[in-house]
This record gives structure tokens, C-alpha cells and sequence, in this order.
């Protein structure tokens, strides 16, 4: 067990991003440090893995950025991971703007028998004060701590379960949080502290729809299109009419309040699920799920209201991938 390796992705992100000057917290350019130069940067980590890392670069990229073909190198190096006797747990560093969804896809996709931990930055690796080399640490440890498999997140000193966490400031460092349920875990001085008995505790604890094999779905060369569309104030139905014009194969609708859509947008919607486009309506809300009856013509409307706007949009993704195409 204490020789089992841990497996280390990097994909970039502001954890990888370099600045003309230490003081510079805004306008770097992310993705540019190496994951192993990442790990040189913590001294003790090897220590803290409790035996051998290996590292490899899936990518180099803005999360901001994030595509198909990096997720699906992603998931390929995730599962032969996970498929390897001698690998106790993964742990991927990734930007933060796009994390909460590359924590959805795995969480869905990924079969939960080791820890993936993912990890994030929000001052780029030159910063004077970088959170990066604790996150990571942080990170390390609780893979290394062989207490939960799972997919999870870490940043700031605390654990977040894939299902619940999402970015919620564009600069703090406390930028990722799970907004109700809280976080399932906390990192202190290089030990894991639960705040949960065990993972099956945790709400959404798996995907909530219908998802292609990953073997399918690595075969793909794009994942279906999917959109997300604002009803407020003034809303009007030509962004949807031209979406399904486009060929666009599902909606998000964020709506106000307890799910609620415009009036104008009302008869759009509808003529876009007549043309077999799926579309599901959630809250804008940071908090609370709908509490209403009648907010979809199907199940899985019903179960994508349980899910942030940017989680369900990677689920409705998902749950097309598997649908068969005539």
C-alpha cells in the first residue's frame, strides 16, 4: 500500500499560470508552468503521497477554454488509472473556471472505486502569495489518505464533492464552494478531516441521467450541442427560434425564481420541444432547488432541475450522447 503510486494529471489553469511580475493577480496567461514543475514547487509532497507520483500533461489550457478533445484525454488517462493495481488515486490540477464541470463529467462517467481529486489556483504559480503549491498539497494529501473514492474537489483548505461545488467569486481565494451543503471535508496541517460519515452521505452522490459508456463515448468526436439561455426581464423567443434553426439538440433554461419563464419565451420553448429539442428549466437562484410541480414533460427534466445550470447543461450532454440518433 505505502508504494502504490499516485497518479498526477495536469491540464493548466491559473494554478500553471505565469505573470510578468509577482504582484500581478490579473492578466496572466494560464496553462504555462508544467505539472511536474508544479510538484518541485511543493518539497515535502512526495512525503505527503506516502510513496511514488507520476505525472503527466494532458493538456495545457485556460479552463475557460476547456473542449472535447482534452476532456476525452482526460477520461482516457483517468480510466487506465484507475484500471492500474498499483495506483492508489488521481489527482488533476485544472483551472477553476470550468472546473465544476469537468468534475460533473467524471463523477458521472468515472466508476467510483479510487479518489480523483481535482485542484485549482486563483493566483497564477509567479504570484507572490500563489495558493496553488497549498492546494495542491492539500490535494495530495487527501488522496494519499485513502479514505473516500470518489471524485472531489479541494481548494482553500477544504473538500468538495463533485456534485455540489461551484466557483463563486471571480477573484477571492475562496472562490469554490458547495453553496448548501458545504463542504465535505477540511484540510489542516497536512491531515483530512471529515465533516461527513462517509461519501454515500452526500447528496447526488451519482449521475442523475442516463450516460453512454465511456468506451462509446470516447469514440465520439464531439458531444452533442447544448445551450444555455437566460429568462429575465424583456426576454423574447428569437434566441431560442434561431438556436433550433442552428441545429441545437438541448436548452437550459435558467429561469427566475421557483424556475419561472417568460411569457415571451414560453411559446419558443415549446415549439422547440415539438422539433424534439430537450429542454429543461431550473432557477437562476444561488440557492434552493425549484419547488414546483410541472417543471418538465419528463423524468429526466425532473432530475436535471436538481443540478446547477452548468452541471445539468454537461448532463443533458451526457444523456444524449446515449440516446440512439435515427
Amino acid at each position: 500500500m505505502g508504494q502504490s503510486k499516485l497518479v498526477i494529471l495536469g491540464t493548466g489553469g491559473t494554478i500553471a499560470g505565469r505573470a510578468d511580475s509577482q504582484s500581478q493577480g490579473v492578466g496572466y496567461k494560464a496553462g504555462q508552468i508544467t505539472v511536474q514543475s508544479l510538484l518541485d514547487a511543493v518539497p515535502d509532497l512526495e512525503q505527503q503521497a506516502l510513496g511514488p507520483v507520476q505525472t503527466q500533461q494532458i493538456a495545457q489550457v485556460d479552463s475557460k477554454d476547456m473542449d472535447w478533445p482534452v476532456w476525452r484525454a482526460l477520461l482516457r488517462a483517468c480510466a487506465q488509472a484507475l484500471e492500474d493495481a498499483d495506483t492508489r488515486a488521481v489527482v488533476i490540477t485544472h483551472g477553476t473556471d470550468t472546473l465544476e464541470e469537468t468534475a460533473w463529467l467524471l463523477h458521472s462517467l468515472l466508476p467510483a472505486t479510487k479518489p480523483i481529486v481535482l485542484t485549482c489556483a486563483m493566483r497564477p504559480a509567479t504570484a507572490l502569495l500563489a495558493d496553488g503549491p497549498q492546494n495542491l498539497r492539500d490535494a495530495v494529501t487527501v488522496a494519499a489518505s485513502g479514505g473516500r473514492s470518489g471524485v472531489w474537489v479541494v481548494a482553500g483548505g477544504e473538500v468538495h464533492a463533485a456534485a455540489q461545488v461551484q466557483k463563486v467569486h471571480p477573484y477571492r481565494l475562496q472562490a469554490m464552494r458547495s453553496v448548501e451543503g458545504g463542504p465535505q471535508a477540511l484540510v489542516e496541517e497536512g491531515r483530512v478531516r471529515w465533516l461527513v460519515p462517509d461519501a454515500s452521505s452526500s447528496p447526488s452522490s451519482r449521475a442523475v441521467l442516463p450516460v453512454p459508456t465511456p468506451s462509446c463515448l470516447l469514440a465520439l468526436d464531439e458531444l452533442p450541442w447544448v445551450e444555455v439561455v437566460f429568462s429575465g426581464a424583456l426576454a423574447r423567443a428569437s434566441g431560442v427560434d434561431a438556436l433550433v434553426a442552428a441545429g441545437v439538440r438541448g436548452i437550459v433554461v435558467a429561469g427566475t425564481g421557483n424556475a419561472t419563464v417568460h411569457e415571451g419565451m414560453e411559446a419558443a420553448l415549446q415549439r422547440a420541444r415539438d422539433k424534439g429539442v430537450w429542454i429543461w428549466r431550473g432557477t437562476r437562484c444561488a440557492e434552493g432547488l425549484p419547488v414546483a410541480s410541472g417543471l418538465g414533460s419528463s423524468p429526466a427534466e425532473a432530475d436535471l432541475a436538481q443540478l446547477p445550470v452548468a452541471k445539468a447543461r454537461i448532463a443533458m450532454m451526457l444523456a444524449l450522447a446515449a440516446q440512439p440518433r435515427d
